[in-house]
């Protein structure tokens, strides 16, 4: 019954997990590139599929295209996007350097992992007031009772509050990787 609702929920968690391995935290991570799409051919590529990405140190992302011939528009794609990064091109790969994030850039990003958080709170509530709508449609046509409508309302409260829950988790846990120096 509450199976389908409990999925969306879920749903939104792997979202704003997603959303969280594409903020920058100072550390070198290749989740940062996910969500850049490279002119390929014609067609917007995403950079794991027409690229080695490697970890060589902590700080930095080195990308090997394989085909030589795609190194421009990569480095012309990461050069446009907001990671705030300048790649160095030595002709056969883009090296990334991710400089220590300043204590202005992490409240900058705390505050971002705060939206996020907040975001995902909404879409949290807004499948659980689709639900309550579902479920008070089905009394008004009789498939269900007022008691069942009441304990119903209150077992989505608590799934509700279970999300939520995670929500804070996930989000102070990206907020201590940001702080982390």
């Amino acid at each position: 019954m509450y199976d389908e609702y409990e999925s969306k929920m879920k749903k939104t968690i792997e979202v704003l997990e997603n959303s969280y391995a594409s903020i920058r935290a100072g550390r070198a991570n290749a989740s940062v590139l996910d969500q850049l799409k490279v002119d390929y051919y014609g067609t917007p590529t995403p950079i794991n599929q027409i690229a080695s990405v490697s970890n060589p140190d902590p700080r930095t992302l080195m990308i090997q295209p394989w085909d030589a011939s795609s190194l421009k528009p990569i480095e012309k794609a990461i050069a446009a996007s907001d990671l705030g990064i300048n790649p160095a091109n030595d002709g056969r790969v883009l090296r990334l350097a991710f400089p220590q994030p300043t204590e202005e850039r992490r409240k900058e990003l705390i505050k971002q992992v705060s939206k996020y958080a907040e975001e995902a709170k909404i879409a949290i509530r807004n499948i659980r007031r689709d639900a309550v709508e579902t479920f008070k449609a089905q009394k008004k046509t009789g498939e269900i009772t007022e008691d069942d409508l009441t304990d119903t309302e209150k077992d989505l409260q608590k799934l509700t509050d279970t999300y939520t829950k995670e929500i804070d988790k996930v989000a102070s846990k990206k907020e201590a990787e940001i702080k982390e120096i």
